[in-house]
């Protein structure tokens, strides 16, 4: 799995011209998923998402996790985290978990962050046209994969 980790001031995910999950102060988590992943790929982001301190403490410095800082997660899927761009100039999306892979570890993931931070977490629909907005706080952002833990 890899994901990028964006510390927002806002952050919104719009269908169709209709609002499907929206957030102020937190993070938005940008998630794709390959054929590989599986719940230890979730057990791992999850753990560290909960636990990244990129939040600035008193001493504006970062030292805060999400949890300190009651903060929120919007969780987008994105399979072109996947995207191959080693030949030509179309990338190759051939390395994205097809949708009957995909889509259980995508619900299994927002699930495992939910119940490990105690609260509800916002999402864009798996598939679907999405347009997502955010004001990026810092700018912080950063890319994890589940793959690269050493």
């Amino acid at each position: 799995m890899r994901i990028v980790l964006q510390r927002v001031s806002e952050a919104s995910v719009t269908i169709d011209n209709v609002i499907h999950g929206e957030i102020e102060h937190g993070l938005l988590v940008l998630l794709g998923v390959t054929s590989t992943d599986g719940q230890e790929d979730i057990d791992w982001l999850v753990n560290k998402i909960a636990g990244m301190r990129i939040f600035s403490d008193h001493d504006d410095k970062m030292n805060l996790n999400i949890s300190d800082v009651k903060g929120n997660i919007l969780v987008v899927s994105q399979f072109t985290l996947f995207a191959s761009t080693k030949k030509g100039n179309r990338p190759s999306f051939i390395n994205a978990a097809r949708p009957e892979l995909a889509i259980p570890l995508y619900e299994s993931f927002v699930s495992t962050l939910s119940r490990k931070l105690e609260k509800e977490i916002p999402t864009g629909k798996f598939g679907a046209d999405m347009k997502v907005a955010l004001t990026n706080d810092g700018p912080v952002t950063i890319l994890i994969d589940s793959k690269n833990r050493e």
